[in-house]
């Protein structure tokens, strides 16, 4: 099964998405963050850094 995250039809229009790639991206660290409280526990691993969230304008 593959799931489409980012927006596009054309190749390389997906790259554009920047909230699709924000969301990737943040969604990566956020992984990994857990996947360190679990094997070290809370409280030894640092929070992600939180990101200003970036908007998709479909209209043109």
């Amino acid at each position: 099964m593959k799931v489409v995250i980012f927006n596009g039809r054309l190749p390389g229009e997906a790259m554009k998405d920047q909230e699709g790639i924000q969301i990737m991206r943040i969604l990566g660290k956020n992984i990994a963050w857990l996947m360190k409280l679990v094997e070290n526990g809370r409280g030894t691993i640092k929070e992600p850094e939180m990101e200003k969230k970036i908007f998709t304008n479909f209209i043109s």
